[in-house]
């Protein structure tokens, strides 16, 4: 395993809540990360943000870790969950809350109308 693969999956483990996402929580810097930060902050989701464009190591890094070729990439509890599509797709159908609900993540935000 790679240094950069070993840190990954340290962040992934250690946090319950993860997001590889391009720019950080506050700053997202493409509009599918931002709409997945918007989704996280909707539910109140505590959550550890992690920019890929600070490296380019760890740009490709995770994709080559999911095998998944886009970022954002979400992980609740060490597993990866998806990209922004996925997500917003879970989310708008209630997936995603029962997702983080079962993982024992609380979810304190408004339920969908």
């Amino acid at each position: 395993m790679s240094g950069m693969n070993e840190f990954i999956d340290n962040e992934v483990k250690n946090n319950d809540v993860v997001l590889f996402m391009k720019g950080t929580p506050d700053f997202p810097q493409c509009g599918f990360s931002g709409q997945v930060v918007q989704i996280l902050n909707y539910l109140g989701i505590d959550y550890k943000g992690i920019n890929v464009l600070a490296d380019d190591d760890l740009r490709q890094g995770i994709k080559d870790y999911s095998n998944w070729p886009t970022v954002p990439q979400l992980y609740v509890k060490g597993e990866f969950v998806g990209g922004c599509d996925i997500v917003r797709e879970m989310f708008q159908q209630g997936e995603l809350q029962t997702h983080l609900t079962e993982k024992g993540v609380p979810v304190s935000g408004k339920a969908i109308a």
